[in-house]
């Protein structure tokens, strides 16, 4: 097989394992990228066959980059996978009996993601996410975005895979809510941007090649702040279906659909407030009342 995989690590020994076996009967390759774990991660790794690096970690889509600008790829394809996710075996042979044989213009593959929440496929209301994983080596690209950043395509077509892959994450709780609450940071640092373009145009073209873009996303944005997290809750929970994905659906429409989407909101809103009341540009409140540390050319 002559694919690449490019798993991002820091603290995953939970995890690592299930995902390298996982692309194992795939992949010709499989790269870790470490942020400095100090749990037995790079252990785990090395002992599967896995080829370990260590970089600083700023952000996903930095980290990503870093991994493709500076580890030299000589396989055919390279695909992204995160360590608490994993490809069904369906997917290892679909991919072992394709990629040899796709037409040279087929240059990204799209792939249907599983969301297991509390070890339940969370199939109504949020099943399937598509996502670009798979791509030609120098076609591909990921978008320096703060949050939800995806692969682009420099050229050529795309295509689906017909098995899926899951996003299946092993901690509790507690773990979940306090990485979605620095994710809410991000994400409100992203959709400020969108308006206000302090970190650049992170989002020219960003639908064109490399990922299906639903229309809910786009008109989600054109909402009123704390509106639209009803709404998105309303969308997914009653008009998808999810209230028959019984208590772990409850749980996650509520949290992920609903709480997460009104503290990216809350955080909006409370960073506009600092900086009218304060007279400081949004960098400015963004660097030193929440400690964010901004590219230099953009934190003044």
């Amino acid at each position: 097989m002559s694919l690449t995989v490019i798993i991002l690590t820091y603290n995953e020994a939970l995890h690592l394992e299930r995902c390298i076996r996982s692309v194992q009967p795939a992949a010709a390759r499989i790269i870790i990228v470490d942020s400095y774990s100090t749990d037995q991660t790079l252990e785990i790794a090395r002992t599967l066959g896995a080829e370990v690096f260590q970089n600083p970690f700023t952000h996903q889509a930095q980290q990503f980059q870093w991994a493709l600008d500076h580890i030299p790829i000589t396989t055919d394809w390279v695909m992204r996978i995160d360590a608490d996710e994993y490809i069904f075996p369906e997917l290892a042979e679909e991919l072992r009996q394709k990629l040899p044989i796709l037409s040279p213009d087929v240059t990204g593959l799209f792939v249907k993601l599983r969301l297991i929440f509390m070890d339940k496929w969370i199939k109504r209301g949020y099943y399937p996410m598509v996502l670009l994983r798979i791509w030609r080596n120098g076609a591909g690209y990921i978008q320096q975005k703060w949050m939800d950043e995806h692969i682009r395509l420099r050229h050529g077509t795309t295509t689906m895979l017909d098995h899926d892959m899951a996003d299946h994450n092993l901690n509790n709780l507690t773990w979940w809510t306090t990485k979605h609450n620095a994710y809410a940071t991000r994400e409100a640092i992203d959709r400020l941007n969108r308006e206000n373009n302090f970190l650049g145009d992170q989002h020219n073209n960003e639908y064109r090649v490399g990922n299906k873009r639903k229309w809910y996303k786009s008109a989600y944005m054109h909402l009123p702040l704390f509106l639209r997290p009803f709404l998105y809750f309303f969308y997914r929970y009653i008009l998808r279906g999810g209230f028959l994905e019984g208590k772990p659906g409850l749980i996650w429409h509520i949290l992920q659909g609903f709480w997460y989407q009104f503290l990216v909101d809350a955080k909006i809103y409370q960073i506009r407030h600092l900086a009218k009341k304060t007279g400081k540009s949004i960098p400015q409140v963004l660097q030193e009342d929440f400690g964010i540390n901004l590219p230099p050319s953009h934190n003044s």
